[in-house]
């Protein structure tokens, strides 16, 4: 890992591009606790987002089977390069891509074993691509992430409370969430405005009441929280799922739920029953 990002980005005249939402981490012995953290082992297929100067690239390496690295930035690419290189590691592939825009189960279809995923988030991006992993959950065994700690006060947030949300209710459908450590702003350069948090995603390799049409269940949490100061009845209603406020009525006191409450206060296995009635024929001409 590099003594020193700005020292080693100033020396090839580059800097930190905030519209990547590059801040890279500083500190070598917070880099390989957050390795060891993430337990990472020797069988282990890793893709990692946004490698950037390799501070976890570098440690990780040496626990990992292989490494697939996507980074946006091209610039920095050859830097990142050169530390692997100059540390004679072999098992890391660097790719230049936008993680929006890597199919994962056509880059892994012949793994056997299911990827980890570990990265640093740039905010802007990061439920997009949560949405992207929990979709390809089918090759993906579990997840470390670095967030801002908004988000990931979002993420592991409780029903009722304001930071629950569509990523909140997603994610508790199909994983098991917690927090393995919290890092402090002044461990990045350039200094985010706020601290930031790693969480551990595990993806279930079953879920317990699954939704009948897990399409349809996602559009409901969609379509739930993009209003999420009105009720239900009004927030659902003209999303394409529900004629009107009275279907929306119907379906809503079918299956028991209030249509007077907000998407925060519903769990779980209510979005469940909520996205089932809609799927059902029963309810198709509601």
């Amino acid at each position: 890992m590099p003594i020193s990002p700005k020292r080693l980005l100033l020396a090839n005249n580059l800097h930190a591009k905030r519209w990547l939402g590059q801040h890279f981490l500083t500190d070598r012995q917070t880099a390989e606790k957050i390795v060891i953290l993430s337990n990472v082992g020797p069988e282990d297929i890793v893709l990692e987002i946004g490698p950037g100067l390799g501070a976890l690239t570098l440690p990780m390496a040496g626990t990992a089977k292989k490494i697939y690295t996507v980074e946006k930035d091209r610039e920095i690419i050859p830097l990142l390069e050169s530390e692997l290189a100059s540390d004679h590691i072999t098992n890391v592939e660097v790719m230049e891509k936008n993680i929006l825009d890597v199919n994962l189960q056509e880059l892994f279809r012949h793994e056997v074993k299911k990827i980890v995923v570990i990265g640093n988030l740039p905010y802007n991006i990061s439920s997009q691509v949560l949405i992207q992993l929990i979709h390809a959950r089918g090759i993906v065994s579990r997840a470390v992430l670095m967030f801002q700690k908004e988000l990931a006060a979002r993420i592991t947030a409780q029903p009722g409370s304001k930071s629950y949300s569509r990523i909140t209710v997603a994610l508790r459908y199909c994983a098991d969430v917690r927090s393995l450590m919290r890092l402090k702003a002044s461990q990045f350069y350039p200094k985010p405005k706020i601290d930031s948090e790693i969480l551990e995603i595990r993806f279930n390799p079953a879920i317990e009441n699954p939704a009948h049409d897990e399409s349809v269940f996602f559009s409901v949490i969609k379509a739930a929280f993009s209003k999420r100061r009105k009720t239900l009845r009004n927030s659902l209603a003209g999303t394409g799922l529900f004629k009107d406020t009275d279907s929306a009525k119907s379906i809503l006191e079918h299956v028991g739920i209030d249509p007077m409450r907000r998407a925060e206060t519903l769990s779980v296995d209510e979005f469940v029953a909520l996205s089932n009635a809609v799927s059902s024929k029963e309810v198709e001409n509601a």
